[in-house]
């Protein structure tokens, strides 16, 4: 017998597993306490919770480290791209260049809308949000497709998840579009995938975009670093509706409506709006920082802090120089930028960011680029969506192809009235 640890309650010693990661993270395995103990944990919020046992992120918060199947991510950022990590994401391992071909070959072929797909966008009202319309798209996609997949059956799951994430960048676009009242653009067969997703938000009947290298490399990456991030709100969410056997289509649905808080998704547009803020009402970094101190201010250092990063969020690494690159590429000056670094600076030298461990995490440079790509402000969530449905797809398979899968039911400590009877309406 392995490790164990023991808990005692009421004078009975009970002996708990402990189970191993891959990488030696350790945690006590609770699974039988209800059973031989009559006893619940309560973990609000799940800070301290491992939900499932997953082959396909790691993150250990206190080195800054993130891999996906094993590759770290700086070496992903530096010699892959985005749909090469899709792929690796979704079925662990990366593709062999036959392979590669048939994926990139079906996320070409499945990148338009079905016509009556279209007809939908009419039905939103002009200010209906992106990510309200990305959500009920997808969830329309499956009364479309129907997409029924067997456990084990690759080839299905195949053509549904390459067709969900072709798709899920045209109805961005299409979304984007129909905020606007301009046309929606048609997909081409001769455009990569970031360079399709920009033709057909920037793109009009009487002018097509010009593609510059620099945007579409910088996009790529973007996406690339929003991937998968382990179990967080959104991916917990995927699973969870997985789990009660729901199509991909309906679990990822699900997926976007999670990520659309502003605790979660969409903290980056929250970034821009702190730094847009700071800008117009010439509010100096020390001065900002010294407000987010004062504990009776509600002012908080947006894209500062991780759920799980105690240490840099090596994505921030990486997107604080692509931002940097893409302007310079771009020969482009933005005023955010140069806030935001000075931003950092004051904040990362103060002792009360030093002693939480607080840092830049992928947020807080993400907008920058978005913003030099001419990604609108109500777009962002969006683009974290676009990006963040490889690791809800490989989420999904992950529950979907375990036989010993059992329906998410967290429980709970009830703290409600007890011993109330139902009075007749008179006597209330």
């Amino acid at each position: 017998m392995g490790q164990t640890a023991s808990l005692q309650v009421d004078g009975k010693i009970y002996e708990l597993p402990i189970v191993e990661g891959a990488n030696g993270d350790r945690a006590i395995d609770i699974s039988s306490l209800r059973r031989d103990a009559d006893l619940i944990t309560l973990d609000e919020g799940y800070c301290n919770t491992g939900s499932c046992r997953s082959a396909i992120t790691y993150i250990d918060g206190e080195k800054g480290i993130l891999c996906h199947r094993g590759i770290p991510i700086e070496e992903l950022a530096e010699h892959s791209d985005f749909i090469e990590t899709a792929f690796l994401i979704i079925y662990g391992h990366l593709p062999s260049e036959s392979e590669r071909d048939v994926f990139s070959e079906l996320l070409t072929d499945n990148a338009a809308l079905h016509t009556t797909m279209r007809r939908h966008y009419a039905a939103f009202p002009e200010r209906a949000h992106p990510m309200a319309i990305l959500s009920a798209m997808i969830n329309a996609l499956s009364a479309h497709d129907r997409p029924k997949i067997d456990p084990g059956d690759d080839a299905t799951f195949e053509k549904y998840a390459a067709n969900l994430m072709s798709k899920v960048r045209t109805i961005a676009a299409g979304s984007y579009k129909t905020s606007i009242g301009q046309p929606l653009i048609y997909p081409r067969s001769d455009l990569l995938y970031a360079e399709n997703f920009l033709h057909m938000m920037f793109s009009v009947p009487y002018h097509e975009y010009e593609l510059k290298p620099e945007m579409v490399k910088a996009l790529d990456l973007f996406w690339l670093l929003h991937a998968d991030h382990e179990q967080n709100c959104s991916t917990s969410t995927v699973r969870m509706v997985a789990s009660g056997e729901a199509n991909l289509y309906a679990a990822c649905s699900a997926g976007v409506v999670a990520l659309w808080g502003s605790r979660h998704g969409g903290a980056n547009t929250g970034v821009i709006q702190m730094l847009q803020h700071m800008r117009r009402e010439k509010i100096s970094p020390e001065d900002f920082v010294r407000t987010v101190k004062d504990r009776s201010s509600s002012v908080r250092l947006m894209g500062f802090g991780h759920r799980v990063y105690r240490s840099v969020d090596p994505r921030a690494r990486i997107l604080k120089q692509a931002a940097e690159d893409l302007l310079a590429a771009l020969d482009v000056v933005d005023p955010l930028l140069e806030l935001a670094q000075e931003l950092a600076e004051v904040a990362l030298a103060d002792d009360y960011f030093i002693e939480r461990r607080l840092y830049p995490n992928v947020d807080f440079y993400s907008g920058i680029i978005l913003r030099a790509l001419g990604i609108p402000l109500n777009m962002f969530t969006v683009m974290f969506a676009i990006g963040r449905m490889p690791g809800w797809i490989a989420n999904w398979r992950e529950i979907h192809n375990n036989p010993k899968t059992r329906i998410y039911r967290p429980r709970q400590i009830y703290t409600g009235e007890v011993g109330r009877s139902w009075r007749p309406i008179e006597e209330r």
